[in-house]
C-alpha cells in the first residue's frame, strides 16, 4: 500500500512536517522493553530559502518531483509523528530541505524499501530517499547524490555472548535478522559460504519489511543478532532496554537515488552543498543525533567505500 501526498513548497511548516518524507546465540526470552522517548520534532527546515544558483541547475520547467520513501518505523529513519499520519525522520528533513533550496514541490509516495530502486528506471518515481547506501553493484543501474555517511553494523541482546563482529564466521549457526532488499541482506547472502567453507553451520538470514518486526524477532528469541544501519542501531539501543550495540562493520555513503543518467543530480548536489554551507546540514544531524555521519561535501555516484 502506498500513500500519496502533494506538498506545496511554499506551505510547508514544522506543523505539517509530513514533509517529505541500511537462533542459538545463548539468549533467553527476557523482554526488551522500550524506553519512553519522543520522536524529535525540532523544526530545522522551514527557514531554508531557495538558492537561485542551485535551482538553475534543474532541467528547464521542473517545478515538482515525485519522491519514493520507505517508512521503516524507527528514527532516525522515516517514521510517523504521534498523529500516525505525518512523516518525519532524517531522510525526510534532508529531502524537504533540498526541495526548499531548489524551490520545487514534492509528491511523496510510500513504497516498500526493496521496490523503490527497481521502479526508478521506469519513471514511476523521480528519486528515492530512504537511506540508500552507495554500492558499486547499485551504481551499475542507479545514480546517487550523497548527503550522509552511515553504513552497516550489528546489535544484539545484552545477555548475548557476542561482543564484536569483525568476521562473518562469528555468525555461523546463528539467526540474523535484517531488512528486506537492503545492503545488509545482500552482504549476508553473498557471504553465507564463509561458514560452510570453514566447516561450520551456515547462519540463517531472516528478512523483515519493518524494523519493528526485526526487534520483535530479537526480543522473542527468534533471532540472535540484528544487522542494520549504524545510526538506526545506535538509536534503538539508546531507546530500548536490554540491547547492546556491537560495532560498525562497514561504512557506506548514503544518497538520494535516481535512475541511471539522470539530469537531476547536479542540482541536488548543489542543494546539499548549500545546506552544508548555511548550517542547515549540521542542524539536521544534531536533531537526529547523527553528527558522526557528517560528510564534507556531496558527491555524485562515488565509488563504494572499502574498508
Amino acid at each position: 500500500m502506498r500513500t500519496r501526498f502533494l506538498i506545496p513548497f511554499v506551505t510547508i511548516t514544522s506543523a505539517t512536517l509530513l514533509l517529505t518524507g541500511c537462533g542459538s546465540g545463548g539468549t533467553d526470552t527476557t523482554s526488551v522493553a522500550a524506553k519512553p522517548a519522543k520522536v524529535p520534532t525540532t523544526d530545522v527546515v522551514s527557514a531554508v530559502r531557495k538558492d537561485d544558483s542551485a535551482a538553475k541547475l534543474l532541467p528547464a520547467g521542473t517545478t515538482s518531483l515525485t519522491v519514493a520513501v520507505s517508512v521503516g518505523g524507527t528514527p532516525p529513519g522515516t517514521t510517523y509523528l504521534d498523529d500516525g499520519k505525518t512523516l518525519t525522520g532524517q531522510d525526510v528533513d534532508f529531502t524537504q530541505a533540498v526541495a526548499r533550496v531548489l524551490g520545487i514541490r514534492l509528491k511523496v509516495e510510500q513504497a516498500s524499501f526493496e521496490a523503490i530502486l527497481p521502479a526508478l528506471d521506469s519513471g514511476k518515481y523521480d528519486f528515492g530517499a530512504s537511506n540508500f547506501g552507495v554500492t558499486d553493484e547499485r551504481r551499475k543501474t542507479i545514480d546517487f547524490v550523497t548527503y550522509v555517511n552511515d553504513g552497516q553494523g550489528f546489535a544484539t541482546r545484552k545477555d548475548s555472548k557476542l561482543t564484536k563482529v569483525t568476521d562473518l564466521t562469528q555468525l555461523c549457526g546463528l539467526n540474523v535478522a535484517t531488512g528486506a532488499g537492503t545492503t545488509f541482506e545482500a552482504t549476508l547472502e553473498e557471504n553465507k559460504h564463509v561458514c560452510t567453507d570453514a566447516g561450520k553451520k551456515a547462519y540463517k538470514v531472516q528478512t523483515y519489511a519493518e524494523s519493528s518486526a526485526i526487534w520483535s524477532s530479537l526480543q522473542q528469541g527468534r533471532s540472535d543478532i540484528v544487522m542494520s544501519t549504524i545510526n538506526g542501531l545506535r538509536y534503538a539501543v539508546a531507546h530500548q532496554e536490554g540491547l547492546k550495540f556491537l560495532n560498525e562493520y562497514h561504512r557506506l555513503d548514503v544518497g538520494f537515488a535516481f535512475k541511471k543518467g539522470t539530469d537531476l543530480a547536479p542540482a541536488f548536489q548543489a542543494a546539499v552543498n548549500k545546506l552544508l554551507s548555511d548550517g542547515t546540514y549540521g542542524r539536521i544531524l544534531k536533531k537526529w543525533g547523527t553528527t558522526g555521519s557528517a560528510i564534507e561535501k556531496s558527491r555524485i555516484s562515488p565509488p563504494e567505500l572499502k574498508d
